[in-house]
């Protein structure tokens, strides 16, 4: 019994899930421009939003020495298009389970005065989004999918001009949770349409809304890689390392995007590492007393997408073929879990 609880501690420690944040302070990013690491997007028609970061006139309005002046994300393009939705993407991060908290103030705008959130995007037609009018005098989720909005959710409740506003949102799993200045006006809400997704700031049309800073208080995802490395060395307790090589979305250059050391995550490929990808072929070597075999991965098309290392104890009699022989069955269970490049590292 004793052996057993010491196991499942053992477990648990190695599957913790520890929270992370991220937060937006434009305080610190330049003026009059797009914040480093934002994508500038549009749903439905017309063109992109003008988001920039510029200064804020807060303080006594009757009092211009007591005035100070803070620095917030603006949308700042007049496009008046009926079904313009600008969105300010992060693109550095996908999120899951997380809990975002905001300040908006809706300054201006003939046609809408809207400012909003949306939330585990896969692109520009495919997103849940959480908005509040001054306008309107309405705060209401929708989801988008296809381009296609559902129906709103949400109260008629007054949401003062130029006044300074909370929002938060919290999602885990499928449930859905929304606040407007502390209270939930809308009832938490469960929907699967989008499991995980990036993050970003919308409005419509005309609207010139502020955002304040942001943060994001979220559960950090394992990308299929990472979550067989781990498996792996769990599994085999002998092994002495385990790294995938692979070149992320985007990129040529090939790195470890998982490794039983995560100081080691983002290094670059070797020679070795090259070959093996570009040829389908083995790699063998010796470090010090251990052995290297370096294998191909595949998809379920038998495309070579990555390169598996494994590091294990050399031994007396050791030789290249069963070093081989050693490490091919644990790159066949990590194989036949992987479905293309992207499943890899997502």
């Amino acid at each position: 019994m004793l052996r057993l609880l010491f196991w499942i501690a053992g477990l648990l420690a190695a599957v913790e899930i520890r929270a992370a944040e991220r937060s937006f302070v434009f305080g610190k990013l330049p003026l009059n421009e797009t914040p480093a690491g934002f994508r500038s997007a549009v749903s439905g028609q017309g063109q992109p939003g003008q988001w920039k970061i510029i200064l804020d006139e807060t303080g006594s309005s009757t009092n211009t020495a007591s005035a100070m002046k803070t620095p917030v994300l603006a949308q700042l393009s007049r496009d008046s298009t009926d079904e313009h939705f600008p969105l300010l993407i992060y693109d550095d991060e996908t999120f899951g389970d997380f809990t975002l908290t905001t300040r908006f103030k809706n300054v201006d705008g003939v046609v809408e005065q809207m400012a909003g959130i949306a939330f585990r995007i896969q692109d520009e037609n495919n997103y849940y989004y959480i908005r509040a009018s001054s306008l309107g005098n309405t705060f209401r989720f929708f989801k988008l999918v296809n381009g296609q909005r559902s129906a709103p959710i949400g109260p008629e409740i007054e949401i003062p001009q130029k006044v300074w506003h909370e929002l938060t949102i919290e999602c885990t799993g499928n449930r859905i949770r929304s606040l407007l200045n502390g209270k939930e006006l809308i009832p938490t809400l469960t929907d699967t349409s989008f499991g995980s997704g990036k993050i970003g700031f919308w409005t419509k049309s005309d609207s010139v809304p502020y955002f304040g800073d942001t943060k994001i208080t979220y559960t950090p995802r394992e990308i299929l890689a990472s979550a067989l490395v781990r498996e792996m060395m769990q599994r085999y307790p002998r092994l002495v390392g385990l790294r995938i090589f692979a070149a992320r979305p985007g990129k040529t250059n090939l790195t470890i995007v998982a490794s039983n050391k995560e100081k080691e995550l983002g290094f670059s490929g070797g020679t070795v590492e090259r070959d093996v990808i570009a040829r389908d072929a083995v790699g063998y070597g010796k470090e010090n007393r251990n052995v290297m075999v370096t294998l191909p991965l595949h998809d379920r098309n038998g495309e070579t997408i990555a390169a598996a290392q494994v590091t294990m104890q050399s031994f007396k009699g050791q030789t290249e073929q069963n070093a081989i022989a050693r490490a091919q069955p644990i790159v066949k269970q990590m194989q036949s879990r992987i479905r293309s490049a992207k499943d890899l590292l997502e």
